[in-house]
């Protein structure tokens, strides 16, 4: 099965930022010319994640929301603690749980994504970045 690899890179600005990559993962794929098969989305960095969600103003909120309450943000992170000057130990913690790919199938060139769905970049980093994502295609 043939594979086809693209790369691309997203500004990002740190503290649970959300940028949606829907469409550039679609264009990828319809580029490609395949058919139907699977696209793997992998984040290349520790402190931001791959994830779906129905992007919307509420979620999003409720996304930093949820982050926060569940790894706060601490200085005595033994990350933090470590590495004098570093501040993003739970970046890292976040990142660990909610992971750097996701892969989705695709038929007759689409996304198989439901109604609401959408492929989002979370960054958990404390300061802007880019961010580099590789989307590999598989399939015929």
């Amino acid at each position: 099965m043939p594979v086809k690899s693209h790369h691309f890179s997203v500004s990002m600005k740190g503290q649970t930022h959300v940028e949606n990559i829907t469409d550039e993962i679609q264009c990828a794929i319809t580029t490609s010319g395949m058919q139907s098969g699977i696209v793997t989305i992998f984040i290349k960095h520790t402190t931001a994640s791959v994830l779906i969600i129905e992007d919307e103003p509420g979620i999003r909120a409720d996304t930093q929301t949820i982050w926060n309450r569940l790894i706060p943000a601490d200085p005595s992170w033994q990350h933090n603690v470590r590495n004098h000057g570093e501040d993003n130990g739970h970046s890292h913690l976040r990142g660990q749980l909610q992971g750097q790919s996701i892969t989705v199938p695709f038929i007759q060139s689409a996304l198989t994504l439901g109604t609401w769905q959408q492929l989002v970049i979370l960054d958990f980093d404390t300061r802007s970045r880019t961010r580099d994502v590789l989307v590999q295609i598989i399939g015929e």
